[in-house]
């Protein structure tokens, strides 16, 4: 194929109300699956197409289910019936078909899946002629005779083997007995396991093979980069790379749902835009999360890998692994999410130590591509770029026409004695407000102090004590992953109920002060210091202390021996 020439929409002899459809989605030339699969399923084949997320696969049975579609005869009854593994991939192949059906006449399209009401796709169904769904779901209206499958012309399994491992094997195949043995059928799988072959054993006639090889996914369209910083500072690095890279687009996987509620609220409170979706979500919220997203209201989406199955954005910019992926297979389906339709993507990885570059470099060694560290970007770097962008906008202007008010008005400051240095300063003062950085920056290098050596020893004062169940270690551990100093160069640590001093270097204070910015210990934010000592103030307050107790005992030992006399008296009255 790679030697062939692929053929264009144009050269298919698609219906005009379809090309249209493509040219306002911005589709000149078609990916490497849909230039393979679209002819063979539109002559009738029936297909096993092997191609990982990202490469088009859900426009390769769109464009020939909806060409199948008779909308005079048996408009009433479903003639193609989809089935995706998740919710989130049935709406999605529904949107697709929708957009490529926008100027089609009495095409009708059905999306079902469970936590959905199910009345209201009942009366849908009445008129539908494509079905797009859950399997569970499509099981549950076959149950209740409200899905009948007697006129389907086109089946088509998506993502099959994410169906499997989610146990719908059985749904699946009492779904295509279902339907008409004349039926043609189209798999999609990212894997061929023994499951899968069984099923396009049984189900399919002569099927042909269409394939895109892994490699060219993961490679061709997507940057892979990874950054390396210390555990503690993991969500600062990504705050910074937002801040730097400032993508319209972007998506952060974590490895649990509790770490992506607890990602997605800590960038919320730094002014991100930002979105979590995972499975404890309603599937009214999961909707709501989706399409905000899709049309570009929230800019962050926080997601775990199970939720984020068959998210199909096509202009995501950047995805971020805030956790390592816990297989190959979760890398690349990450990944997969930028690069798509031949646009490029990019992808940084967030690292902490050598571990978890092994294991990163694992993944890339077994998918036969290549990942490179990049630097973690500082306050300077952002603030540098922002400064090339705003200055990008305004050459833009100055090479259009500048209207006369405002050459007016620059006249008009001239006079009035003002340099042009002066007005054009002011003037880029009031268009472009200087973005704040409330995250230190992030510094790989180490300095070692070494306790042996000449070095003047200060304090800093760390918010937190024992009433939080606060220990030197927690304390160290703190420091050092976000500072440049090793446990060795921590010296004395007093803990009180309410607070900690802590002994360091110097000429680390200021340092160290900074990169505690934001800090948690035990899990709590901590606050951090200069330590000022007053040792006269505590010399004095311990001398009142003293004394006060030394007048205390003297009044009690005076007290006691005058009560003492005034028994030994009464004794001697008889009383």
């Amino acid at each position: 194929m790679e030697n062939e020439k692929i053929m264009g929409f144009n050269e298919m002899g698609l219906s005009k109300e379809l090309k249209r459809a493509l040219d306002d989605m911005g589709f000149e030339q078609p990916t490497e699956i849909q230039a393979q699969a679209i002819p063979l399923i539109r002559n009738g084949a029936d297909i096993i197409g092997r191609s990982q997320t990202g490469t088009g696969k859900t426009m390769a049975f769109a464009i020939p289910a909806i060409e199948k579609i008779n909308t005079k005869e048996d408009a009433q009854s479903v003639q193609v019936i989809i089935m995706c593994p998740t919710r989130e991939l049935a709406l999605q192949c529904s949107d697709e078909i929708k957009r490529l059906t926008k100027y089609s006449h009495g095409i009708r399209v059905v999306e079902v899946y469970g936590g959905a009401p199910m009345d209201r796709q009942i009366t849908r169904l009445k008129r539908a002629n494509i079905v797009i769904g859950t399997p569970g779901r499509i099981m549950d209206h076959l149950r209740r005779r409200t899905l009948k499958l007697d006129n389907v012309k086109l089946a088509v399994l998506d993502e099959a083997d994410e169906m499997l491992s989610m146990g719908f094997k059985e749904d699946m195949e009492t779904i295509l007995r279902e339907t008409p043995s004349e039926r043609q059928t189209v798999l999609f799988s990212a894997t061929m396991p023994p499951s899968i072959l069984a099923i396009t054993q049984e189900f399919q006639k002569d099927p042909q093979l269409v394939e895109v090889s892994r490699k060219q996914i993961t490679l061709d369209n997507i940057v892979q980069n990874y950054i390396d910083v210390p555990m503690g500072r993991k969500t600062d690095a990504l705050k910074l790379l937002l801040y730097y890279y400032e993508p319209e687009l972007s998506m952060v996987f974590c490895n649990t749902k509790k770490m992506a509620d607890e990602l997605s609220e800590e960038l919320k409170k730094s002014g991100f835009n930002a979105e979590v979706l995972h499975g404890d979500l309603k599937q009214s919220q999961r909707t709501a999360v989706m399409d905000k997203f899709r049309y570009g209201s929230t800019s962050v989406l926080v997601a775990t890998d199970i939720a984020a199955r068959g998210i199909d954005v096509n202009d995501v910019e950047f995805v971020f692994n805030y956790d390592i992926p816990q297989n190959n297979e979760y890398y690349v389906h990450r990944i997969g999410r930028t690069g798509r339709i031949g646009k490029s993507g990019t992808s940084v990885t967030i690292c902490s130590g050598r571990r978890q570059i092994n294991a990163l470099t694992e993944i890339v060694r077994a998918l036969k591509c290549s990942v490179t560290e990049i630097p973690v970007p500082t306050g300077d770097d952002i603030r540098s770029r922002m400064n090339e962008k705003n200055a990008e906008n305004v050459i833009s202007v100055l090479n259009g026409e500048i209207k006369e008010s405002y050459k007016e008005m620059t006249n008009l400051l001239l006079q009035k004695g003002y340099s042009l240095f002066d007005i054009a300063a002011a003037a880029l003062q009031m268009s472009f407000s200087e973005k704040e950085i409330k995250v230190a920056d992030i510094k790989k290098e180490r300095r070692q102090y070494g306790k042996n050596k000449d070095v003047d020893f200060g304090k800093i004062i760390l918010d937190i004590g024992r009433s939080s169940h606060a220990a030197p270690n927690h304390i160290v551990a703190s420091i050092t992953e976000r500072s440049t100093l090793h446990g060795s160069d921590i010296g004395k640590i007093e803990i009180y109920d309410d607070h900690s001093v802590v002994s360091i270097p110097s000429a680390a204070i200021e340092e160290v002060i900074d990169m505690m910015y934001g800090a948690k210990v035990c899990g709590k934010p901590v606050k951090t210091r200069a330590f000022e000592e007053k040792p006269v103030r505590i010399r004095t307050h311990r001398k009142e202390h003293s004394r006060s107790i030394h007048d205390k005992v003297k009044s009690f030992s005076s007290h006691s021996g005058k009560h003492s006399s005034q028994k030994n008296n009464r004794r001697r009255k008889g009383i």
